[in-house]
């Protein structure tokens, strides 16, 4: 069989050569190429290692604020009157919002996102400091958001759902003008707050006790080093400094003693104040209406807040610190006192009541007791003294007194029991109210005092305005027969400073001790004096005296809003409900080793011994009774 196969023949020469040439320029080519990547992983890894490795870590690792938790706030029992709680909120990081609108569309998409939401959002990132500050879209997410949020995660991965602990105010309305609110920090808390101690700092203290002890309740701060990824979203925590949480406060208040003043107050405009005559503590202290301040935790729409702002009943008004109001017949008693030190009268002086009119020479106006009538059948108190004319509350004997003091000297005498004045010690806000003089009278008036003033002036009317807290400080004046102990929220070892011009233990001058004995023993008889007669009762008795079974001191006062024309009665038929008589009270028991001092004002009520008498009484009765039985205990 013949073979097929054949010889392979040998390349030429000069193809041999060019092959060789190139293979070389290849294995040249993928050498430098290798050597340069070579040099450059050199460079990336060990010359400039140091460099991008950090870089890695600015793009990687963040620092977050981690927000203390704020300082409680206890009554003198222990009782909690403010709490924290956990809500869930869904936040952004600033520095990932290029589109507002945008962001907002997005947010509409998952969840119920309103125009107030939308306004609270813009506000938080206008207000915001930091590129890196983690800006609150909604608080308070329901079940039902937050499972919503979470299935369309991967849409939207910028959002980012986190923890976040708010105050809680769990008696609402009750202690809101006490213990105050915290609100949403805005542009004028910027200029103001420690940037680096309120670094991502929510909520402040914007009144009450919330706000005069913001230091102390704020807490300091901490921060945590986190890893995140693009979208701001922490993948591991790495290192944290744990926040100090804030000092706890505890009251004064009684929170079962609040409650009931609240209680006897009922749907009326007004205010009741108890004092611990012995610590100047305030045990209750509380203003109707009033509203709920879980309400501005979460924000409240511009619809709700005006709707608080510009009622006419006023909720959002502190009645007990900031209302003022003439103080009627409650300040006769330091117009009686006034009277002896500047020696215009004494327990022995008497005058006479006709017919309930008193008239000042070369003065046309006729001015009149509140016993006075158009028919002729009342006034004619008869023989008065000091002791009769307070618990009658007469007039007549205070015009003749009124007809003969010099303004000033009186009113220097009137100041020593805190009218005119703020003399608390943790509450800066206080209104002082206006105790009247010449000097103040041309500065604001532009007009000289007149003689017939000061008849106006010493029966609580005219120009001079008091608070209710200032009427219950009245009243612990006279429990102290005569020594000052300075009103105060806080009983813990946290003190604001003084803002009165009067220290704790200052006594007033002019007085003597047998005049303060005999001045309480005529407010007794406001309560206890009865079966006299009408004109020998005290003018309480029948409202609060006939059964009280413990021995109380107080005054009462009907102070007038509107004027009526000379000749005419009050007819409170013909006038409106804001243009009524306020109902005024202060008092203290038991008298010989008094317990609580308390002042009530009831807007436009009426009759002080009828209406305040009595929301006064139940206050005093229920503290006296807690009092008795821990005693037994």
């Amino acid at each position: 069989m013949v073979s097929t196969t054949r010889a392979v023949e040998p390349l030429p020469g000069g193809l041999i050569s060019i092959v060789n040439r190139r293979a070389v320029v290849i294995g040249w080519i993928v050498a430098v190429t290798f050597l340069l990547l070579g040099l450059r992983f050199y460079q990336l890894q060990i010359v400039q290692f140091e460099r991008y490795y950090t870089q890695s870590l600015d793009n990687r690792l963040t620092t977050e604020v981690i927000p203390p938790a704020r300082g409680l706030i206890y009554d003198r029992k222990g009782n909690l009157i403010t709490a924290n709680k956990t809500i869930q909120s869904l936040e952004i990081r600033r520095e990932v919002v290029s589109d507002v609108d945008q962001v907002i569309n997005n947010v509409r998409t998952l969840i119920t996102f309103n125009e107030n939401d939308e306004k609270l959002f813009r506000t938080r990132l206008k207000n915001s400091r930091r590129l890196d500050d983690r800006i609150v879209l909604k608080r308070l997410l329901s079940a039902q958001e937050l499972a919503d949020l979470a299935v369309n995660r991967f849409r939207f991965p910028e959002f980012l759902i986190d923890s976040e602990v708010v105050r809680e105010y769990p008696e609402r309305e009750l202690l809101v003008h006490v213990v105050g609110s915290v609100r949403q920090v805005d542009e004028n808390d910027l200029q103001t707050l420690d940037p680096q101690k309120y670094r991502s700092t929510k909520f402040v203290g914007k009144t009450g006790i919330e706000k005069v002890y913001q230091e102390v309740l704020h807490g300091q701060i901490g921060n945590r080093t986190v890893e995140v990824d693009v979208h701001g979203r922490v993948i591991v925590e790495i290192d944290v400094e744990p926040p100090r949480r804030g000092e706890s406060i505890t009251l004064h208040l009684d929170l079962d003693l609040q409650r009931t003043a609240w209680e006897a107050l009922g749907d009326r405009r007004g205010a009741v104040v108890a004092l611990d005559p012995n610590t100047g503590g305030i045990l209750a202290m509380v203003s109707r209406p009033a509203y709920d301040p879980n309400e501005f935790i979460v924000g409240l729409d511009d619809k709700t807040f005006n709707s608080l702002s510009t009622r006419r009943d006023a909720p959002l008004f502190n009645r007990a610190t900031q209302g003022l109001y003439p103080p009627g017949s409650t300040f006769k008693p330091v117009v009686g006192l006034a009277g002896i030190a500047m020696e215009l009268i004494d327990w022995e002086t008497t005058v006479y009541d006709r017919n309930g009119e008193f008239r000042l020479e070369d003065v046309s106006h006729v001015f009149r007791d509140w016993t006075w009538s158009k028919s002729g059948n009342g006034g004619h108190q008869g023989d008065l003294d000091l002791r009769t004319a307070i618990y009658r509350s007469s007039n007549i004997f205070f015009y003749h007194m009124g007809a003969e003091l010099d303004t000033d000297t009186f009113a220097a005498f009137a100041s020593q029991f805190g009218f005119g004045l703020n003399t608390t010690a943790d509450i800066p806000d206080a209104a002082p109210g206006i105790l009247p003089t010449t000097v103040w009278k041309k500065k604001t008036q532009n007009e000289s005092w007149f003689r017939g003033e000061n008849l106006h002036f010493v029966i609580g009317q005219g120009y001079m305005l008091v608070s209710p807290l200032q009427l219950a400080t009245v009243a612990m004046i006279f429990a102290n027969r005569g020594t000052w102990v300075r009103p105060k929220l806080v009983m813990s070892e946290h003190t604001a400073v003084p803002l009165g011009e009067s220290d704790d233990n200052f006594r007033i001058e002019g007085v003597s001790d047998d005049d303060w004995t005999l001045m309480i023993q005529a407010l007794e008889d406001v309560v206890h004096q009865g079966n006299q007669g009408f004109r020998r009762n005290g003018v309480a008795w029948a409202h609060i005296g006939m059964d009280i079974p413990f021995r109380m001191a107080g005054k009462s006062g009907t102070a007038q809003v509107k004027q009526v024309p000379q000749g005419e009665e009050y007819d409170e038929t013909l006038l409106s409900e804001y243009e009524k008589k306020h109902a005024l009270f202060w008092g203290f028991a038991p008298v010989d080793d008094p317990k609580i001092a308390v002042g009530v004002v009831v807007e436009n009520g009426g009759g002080g011994s009828s209406i305040a008498g009595p929301v006064l009484r139940a206050v005093i009765e229920a503290y006296l009774e807690k009092a008795l039985v821990q005693v037994n205990e």
